[in-house]
């Protein structure tokens, strides 16, 4: 029982950063039907960008800065960047093609990816960074098992973000000129939404989430490289996958399931198999899902229909 405590309560928390990385996703599918393959990457900048901007608080030090404070200038820092990706990427490489195959926004897509990454390796490097240790283990038990403080504030955040997304997507004027566009994009602009506005808001909105999300994995997990956007890439995408692709909710769901997936795969492969397979091999649990809901259920649990667009 005390591991299985433990193993949800570290599946809540990846599966929290896997649902704000799968909002993303799920928000630019749901209003144009791409599927924005440098989104990971995203992550990735913003991952860099806090690490250094901590590192060279660390570093300087000018007034002994909280930690906390560090983090949170840090974050201050990746979210413009990571947005300015999002837009540019949205304006320059995906605008032109609304109206071409979707093959050619997909490529164009994983070609965005590429040159985020390898421009992030010729500013960063090829090595690892690692975080600096500025955050206190504050750890609390539940019993046998135990959770640290950043795990409570990354479940926290992730949710009060997550919620904060939904009022704005159906609380707002921008989030009805969202929702229209993802209904039908032609008669949108004909009642005078700005679908130009509305698809760079969704990429710009998506990012920051990405940003956030990245600054939560580093400060967790405490290393960033310029190769880790991929992976956590296609998990998010499974994530959306997993919940309904479109469906922001589903997106939500489906990051919090698989997160509790993995872990509870890391944690009990090895009893299950007889030590044939270790906890390193958690992340094969996140294709198995994406594998069995495409083949079983392709339009995620709550099965929101995207309408086809030409």
């Amino acid at each position: 029982m005390e591991i299985l405590i433990q193993q949800l309560i570290n599946g809540l928390t990846v599966g929290s950063v896997y649902a704000l990385v799968a909002l993303g996703y799920t928000m630019v599918y749901g209003i144009i039907g791409l599927i924005n393959f440098a989104h990971g990457d995203v992550v990735m900048v913003g991952a860099m960008l806090a690490t250094t901007v901590v590192l060279s608080l660390v570093g300087a030090d000018p007034a002994g800065l909280s930690a906390w404070l560090m983090v949170g200038l840090a974050l201050l820092a990746a979210i413009p960047v990571c947005m300015g990706i999002g837009w540019t990427a949205e304006r320059y490489a995906y605008r032109p093609l609304r109206r071409a195959p979707r093959l050619a926004a997909l490529i164009t897509a994983i070609g965005v990816s590429f040159i985020v990454q390898n421009l992030a390796m010729m500013i960063w490097g090829r090595n690892y960074l690692s975080f600096p240790h500025i955050i206190e283990p504050v750890v609390f038990q539940l019993g046998e098992a135990r959770i640290s403080l950043l795990q409570i504030l990354i479940i926290v955040g992730a949710a009060a973000i997550m919620s904060g997304l939904m009022v704005l997507v159906h609380r707002t004027r921008l989030g009805t000129a969202m929702r229209a566009t993802a209904q039908n994009r032609e008669v949108a602009g004909l009642m005078g939404v700005n679908i130009n506005t509305v698809i760079s808001a969704a990429f710009v909105i998506g990012s920051a989430l990405a940003a956030v999300a990245g600054v939560m994995i580093v400060t967790y997990y405490g290393v960033a490289q310029y190769t880790m956007g991929f992976m956590l890439g296609l998990k998010a995408f499974t994530a959306a996958v997993l919940g309904g692709i479109g469906n922001l909710g589903g997106a939500m769901l489906g990051g919090l399931l698989l997160g509790l997936i993995e872990a509870l795969g890391a944690g009990y492969i090895g009893d299950l198999t007889n030590g044939v397979f270790g906890s390193n091999y958690q992340d094969v649990f996140s294709f198995i899902v994406l594998i069995l809901v495409l083949i079983f259920r392709p339009s995620g649990l709550l099965g929101e229909r995207v309408g086809d667009r030409a």
